[in-house]
């Protein structure tokens, strides 16, 4: 009777509510095609309004537990395709096929400066970095630019875990006042400034401030290159603007992802260099030739090797590195709120001894919409990063060390000294022993809330903070030969950075009618910025044990160092955007910035711009193109400003200095500057044209794009005479002044070819990009034609070339016997280096005989490749720099065949009298380098940059774990680079923070080439 019953109930149910409420355990099962019929694994399906969803197997099928109430709604998501919504009204037996089309890339909704815009509708010059390209696994974002973005050059400045990277968009700009980009981190812009995180004590690579983001947390990256789409930025937007964006949450949907990979490095390639029996023969070459006697330095407590191999300085130094990351992030939200959560451990051993660098990082996102009208945005994120950082000298000291000299000495200690006249100190003693660590703790976070007043016209107030901290610590023992002088040195500094900024801004988006849409932002910003730092050291320590813990244990003083800064920013910005019928496009933008930098009456820029798009396949007369999907036609101008020089260099500054009162000293400050109240704003005025082509229904996307900079009223550095009674005894500097001089000038093309080749199955995606870029200084202000920073380096700036050409001597073969020896050189013996004499008055001057050769690359490409095919994936991403040329003051070192310090190998083909047909000079005891072009090289090369391998596991396999995405990979970073270069990397620069010094291979922590193996899980 009971069942009756139940029976009854299950049926007069049914009966009533038919199909309009579904049962528990009911699901409905699909399959997710393409337009040509193609399963697409990896799809997204959502059920709409709620928290289930489920992802497509290797099959492209799907099931998903029906909603209590019919119809409900399903949502279908792929990257690459475009988004599609079912409508699912009652249950049924047979697969639902759905089929997802082709993403439009012209639909692609693409970050701005204060918004955000659809790729079809831009009229500026904008580059997405590839989403192929931002899965590898580096240690800072700038390096994901390399190669991926036409017209970024990027350079890494040194190989120092968490080093220093150069980037240069569209050139270089400005001369003194630098010429990175500006950085917009979730909408909080930041010039990627060394001194603000750096205290100063460490002697070493700067590390890069940018270090401090994980790259795991990024979703898009942006990067603006022209004055239409800069000029927003207004005084910071000269050198171009990358728009970073980090993960947000998703809506109806929870997922746990975690990334890791592990993996070793090692340095691209060594020196070969002379051994210690062969480095003793030339010695005691250079000392017969020189009129000398070699002899062999007296030592205690360990024997110098002159007929073995002796030392290899090199395999003592460099090692095999581990580099791992590990970085989890919690994806939640609902209709109304969107939650993101990360968290990220990086470690990051050095390849040489004792060097690494460690970031832990946190992030949280959120978006929430409180009503309908009210909306919270939140980006908070924090990090602590350490480094262990390589001294200056240590690479120079690696090279250039007799291999004749042991490690260690007999009782297991450390050699401290070379014996031999370059007393060099021991690199490896210093590696181990010397202490020059950074620490750094960074808050960088931004609340912002936006209002809808009516429909399409928004109002939003943005807070933010970026909070830096930095710690320094360094101690020289006695054991080491920097540290034993002084019985150890300590010393300790800190400095602390707080920037503030306010923007207020409204906007207004709108399509009045089916032709006419408007687009509009308007606003004002505030940015204030303090700096303040402090300095303490002592030295002459009983014991080496408190290192720098206890300075005052310390029995010598020495004087502490502060200091403070501080600079502000107010501006007002405005933009329009207007496009008629899909066919014409119009955007005019000014902004006016007013720093605390400039003099009265000066501190006010204003920055126009005006760029006109015409997409030309929207025009009827075109539609008998049936190939072309896409033909835009763009033009810009318009004029931005750089302000990025130290403050209050408009004002008249003191410095302290030493008086004597009768035979008494006393303190006092005296002016140590030319105050210029008419300093002011560099500005750059640009140019763009461009194209944007689109065939096959955009299966192959080609943009190419013509500018010319022109930058005026540079912020260039000008000594003051010693005459003048200005400089700064007490720092032992002379003084200088900035002004407005000078003019430099970039024009080039870039062009950004994206296809896909082979769709279905088997995919094939190729992305190639191509950039060319001339600079030139065209003025350097009345009268002065060239500048040369320092005399021992080739850097010069000089009317009518490059900003960081070379000045060198040209060489002229070998001083033959019975010759006239044209040399700049002491030593003129047959066997010295001959030099051209360029005036032809007979003799080999500074002043005559040097010439200025350019050392900027033809061009740049990259060129990645990426293929698919069930489940296992293939990236291949090579770049190149082709033409540039690299000044290598290593070489120069090696080839200097003294027999004071160790040399290239060679030197094995050095003149003498039995070997006269040869390019390399004979050995003498003259220890002064004479730069030449002897020592610039081609620094062409072509990268294998990224190799990746990854198998993503179906996911039949993975369901019963309740794994929704499991990926395995393994990837191969710089693992093969043909060049001509003789040095450690054709990738190179002295200093990425001067830009007339650029170009300088001298010393410079070596890059390296790794292999990892990671995975992506998802639950």
């Amino acid at each position: 009777m009971i069942k009756k019953i139940y029976y009854l109930i299950i049926l007069s149910g049914s009966l009533l509510f038919g199909a309009d409420y579904a049962r528990a355990q009911d699901v409905i099962s699909g399959v997710v095609k393409d337009e040509s019929g193609q399963t697409l694994p990896g799809a997204t399906v959502v059920e709409k309004g709620s928290a289930r969803y489920a992802l497509t197997d290797v099959d492209g099928k799907f099931s998903i537990a029906a909603a209590k109430e019919f119809p409900f709604t399903l949502q279908i998501n792929i990257t690459g395709f475009q988004q599609q919504e079912i409508e699912i009204y009652e249950l049924t037996t047979e697969a639902v096929e759905i089929i997802l089309k082709t993403a439009n890339v012209l639909d692609e909704v693409v970050v701005i400066g204060y918004g955000e815009q659809k790729r079809k509708d831009i009229t500026g010059s904008v580059a997405s970095v590839p989403i192929e390209i931002k899965s590898q696994p580096v240690a800072s974002v700038e390096r994901l630019l390399q190669g991926s973005v036409a017209g970024a050059v990027v350079t890494q400045t040194s190989g120092q875990p968490g080093g220093g990277v150069s980037v240069q968009i569209r050139g270089n700009n400005s001369i003194t006042a630098g010429s990175d980009p500006l950085y917009v981190i979730d909408g909080f812009p930041i010039n990627n400034d060394y001194s603000v995180a750096d205290a100063g004590v460490t002697d070493g690579s700067k590390i890069n401030p940018l270090s401090s983001i994980s790259t795991a947390d990024i979703e898009n990256i942006d990067v603006l290159k022209d004055a239409s789409a800069t000029a927003i930025y207004g005084s910071r937007g000269a050198n171009g603007v990358v728009i970073i964006t980090t993960k947000s949450g998703t809506k109806n949907k929870s997922s746990v992802n975690y990334d890791a990979y592990y993996g070793t490095q090692q340095v691209l390639r060594t020196i070969p260099l002379l051994n210690a029996a062969q480095w003793w023969q030339l010695r005691k070459d250079a000392a017969v030739n020189s009129g000398k006697t070699a002899s062999i330095p007296s030592v205690t407590g360990y024997s110098l090797d002159t007929t073995g191999a002796g030392t290899d300085w090199q395999d003592a130094a460099f090692r095999k590195a581990s580099i791992q990351s590990h970085n989890l992030s919690i994806l939640s939200g609902s209709d109304k709120t969107k939650l993101a959560f990360s968290g990220n451990y990086f470690k990051q051993n050095g390849i040489l001894q004792n060097t690494n660098f460690r970031r832990l990082s946190a992030r949280v996102n959120l978006d929430h919409q409180y009503n309908d009208r009210f909306r919270i945005f939140t980006s908070l994120s924090a990090s602590n990063t350490k480094a262990n950082v390589a001294p200056t000298a240590i690479v120079g000291n690696l090279l250039q060390t007799p291999p004749a000299l042991p490690v260690y000495q007999n009782d297991g200690s450390f050699v401290i000294n070379s014996p031999f006249e370059s007393a060099l100190q021991n690199p490896i003693n210093s590696l181990y022993n010397q202490l020059n660590e950074t620490i750094t703790n960074r808050f960088l976070g931004n609340i912002s809330g936006e209002y809808t007043i009516a429909d399409g016209l928004k109002a939003k107030i943005l807070v933010g903070a970026d909070i830096i901290g930095n710690k320094q610590n360094r101690y020289l023992p006695s054991t080491t030969a920097e540290g034993q002088a002084l019985s150890g040195d300590a010393i300790v500094g800190s400095v602390f950075t707080s920037n503030w900024l306010n923007e207020n801004t409204i906007s207004y988006d709108k399509e009045i009618n089916e032709k006419n849409k408007i687009n509009a932002v308007a606003g004002f910003t505030a940015q204030v910025s303090e700096t303040k730092g402090a300095v303490a050291e002592a030295a002459g320590f009983a014991t080496d044990a408190f290192e720098y813990n206890n300075l005052a244990t310390g029995i010598t003083n020495i004087a502490p160092r502060s200091l403070a800064s501080k600079w502000a920013l107010a501006s007002y910005l405005g933009r329009i955007n207007y496009i008629f019928d899909e066919r014409y496009l119009f955007t005019f933008t000014l902004r006016a910035d007013g720093s605390s930098r400039f003099g009265e009456g000066k501190k006010w820029g204003y920055f126009p711009s005006a760029a006109f798009g015409w997409n030309v396949n929207e025009e009827k007369f075109f539609q008998q193109f049936k190939k072309v999907s896409l033909l835009k036609l763009r033009l810009s101008a318009g004029t931005t400003g750089n302000q990025n020089i130290p403050s209050y260099q408009s004002l008249s500054q003191l410095s302290y200095f030493r008086y004597n009162f009768s035979n008494t000293t006393v303190s006092g400050y005296a002016p140590n500057t030319v105050p210029n109240a008419n300093l002011g704003w560099e500005k750059t005025f640009q140019v763009d044209a461009g194209i944007d082509l689109g065939l096959y229904k955009n299966r192959i996307s080609i943009i190419a794009d013509y500018y010319y900079k022109r930058t005026t009223d540079l912020l260039l550095t000008r000594t003051v005479p010693g005459t003048s009674g200005l400089s700064d005894f007490y720092n032992g500097q002379a003084s200088v002044v900035y002004q407005n001089i000078g003019e430099v000038s970039n024009q080039g093309f870039e062009l950004y070819v994206n296809s896909r080749n082979l769709e279905g199955a088997f995919k094939w995606n190729t992305i190639f990009i191509y950039s060319k870029n001339t600079n030139k200084i065209l003025s350097l202000g009345d009268g002065v034609n060239q500048i040369i920073p320092v005399i021992s380096n080739p850097s010069i700036a000089k009317v009518g070339y490059p900003l960081g050409s070379f000045i060198v001597y040209k060489t002229d073969g070998i001083i033959q016997h019975g010759e006239t020896p044209l040399t700049p050189q002491q030593n003129k013996s047959p066997g010295g280096q001959k030099y051209q004499d360029i005036n032809g008055d007979g003799v080999i001057t500074q002043a005559g005989d040097r010439v200025v050769i350019s050392n900027q690359p033809g061009f740049t490409t990259g060129l990645t490749n990426t293929f698919s095919y069930k489940g296992f994936d293939l990236t291949v991403f090579f770049q190149a720099s082709i033409g540039g040329k690299l000044y290598n003051a290593n070489r120069a070192n090696l080839e200097l065949a003294t027999g004071y310090v160790n040399g290239s190998d060679v030197l094995l083909n050095r003149w003498s009298a039995t070997n006269t047909n040869t390019e390399v000079k004979a050995a003498f005891q003259d220890p002064a380098i004479t730069i030449s072009d002897r020592f610039i090289e081609d620094a062409t090369y072509y990268r294998l940059k990224n190799l990746s391998f990854g198998y993503t596991f179906p996911k039949t396999l993975l369901s019963k774990a309740r794994i929704d995405n499991l990926r395995i990979y393994v990837s191969a970073q710089n693992p093969k680079t043909w060049t001509k270069y003789t040095g450690f990397d054709p990738e190179v620069s002295l200093n990425g923070q001067s830009l007339i010094n650029k170009g300088i291979d001298q010393g410079v922590y070596p890059n390296n080439k790794s292999y990892q193996v990671g995975l992506s899980l998802t639950f």
